[in-house]
């Protein structure tokens, strides 16, 4: 059995331009408080991979981690 992937989020290093929302607007949400990501599911299943993945690629922080099955198969850090 594959594990899902999971997502590890710094809300600290966020600044709000709302990337990962275009990019995966089932998984990802802004604050209405700070415009910082609010991540809606932690745990996205397969049907969402290629948008998480274009989230963690446009971050222009680096806010976003992807870890899990697609950590073991070497796609993201």
């Amino acid at each position: 059995m594959v594990s899902r992937p999971h997502l590890e989020v710094d809300r600290e290093r966020c600044v709000g331009t709302g990337s990962c929302v275009f990019a995966a607007p089932e998984v990802f949400s802004q604050s209405e408080v700070d415009g910082r990501v609010v991540v809606r599911d932690n745990h996205p299943g397969e049907d969402q991979r290629e948008a998480v993945e274009e989230a963690v690629d446009v971050c222009p922080v680096a806010a976003i981690l992807l870890r899990g099955a697609a950590e073991s198969e070497g796609a993201r850090p």
